[in-house]
């Protein structure tokens, strides 16, 4: 996918990890340690030309880059893995809900909640499971 992002146009490696972000709607972001290396195996491999300018890489394809592209690429694979998945919970909802079992944790890390405190707690939840169904 990398290379492919390449041969669309010269990028530097921040913009890659942003793109493959979009392309998948937010709900994945390639690591800096994923990308990077990536980008430097491609160099190596001679698929990837490096230009420096202003402390950073500018990385263009080479022909041999794009040759390998028409053997391996396959358009259908690359759509379907860049489409945004439609299954799952998005990081957003996943994060809420880490945060909920975290505040939950962390009351009863600080002692055993109230029976008033308890029925608060009870409360609110059943609140946003209400909420959450009349959406």
């Amino acid at each position: 996918m990398i290379l492919s992002l390449i041969a669309e146009k010269p990028r530097h490696g921040y913009d890659i990890i942003k793109t493959i972000e979009e392309r998948f709607g937010g709900s994945y972001s390639p690591s800096p340690g994923v990308v990077y290396p990536t980008l430097t195996m491609l160099e190596e491999m001679g698929y990837t030309t490096v230009e420096e300018s202003g402390g950073k890489k500018l990385y263009t394809i080479t022909p041999e880059g794009e040759a390998f592209l028409k053997v391996h690429h396959n358009p259908e694979v690359a759509a379907e893995s860049a489409a945004p998945p439609h299954r799952g919970p998005s990081p957003e909802l996943m994060r809420a809900m880490g945060n909920l079992r975290g505040a939950i944790r962390s009351r009863y890390h600080s002692g055993m909640p109230t029976e008033e405190q308890m029925a608060e707690i009870v409360k609110a939840i059943e609140q946003a499971a209400a909420t959450i169904e009349r959406l």
